[in-house]
């Protein structure tokens, strides 16, 4: 996902994304600690996406 698809969404969206982000991240650290996950590089991607979506979280509260 892209910065500046992203900056096109509202507080409210980015939030939801932002959660919706933060529990995939959650069972996939769960998958990984029973030896299921099946794409270890997905996690780096979606923790990337999830520090992006925050930092322009605290970009539109300023």
């Amino acid at each position: 996902m892209k910065a500046v698809e992203l900056r096109d969404l509202d507080v409210d969206g980015l939030q939801v994304k932002a959660q919706e982000l933060d529990d995939q991240l959650f069972r996939m650290r769960i998958q990984k600690s029973l030896g299921q996950l099946e794409a270890p590089g997905k996690m780096k991607d979606v923790r990337r996406d999830l520090a992006r979506i925050k930092t322009i979280l605290r970009e539109k509260a300023k």
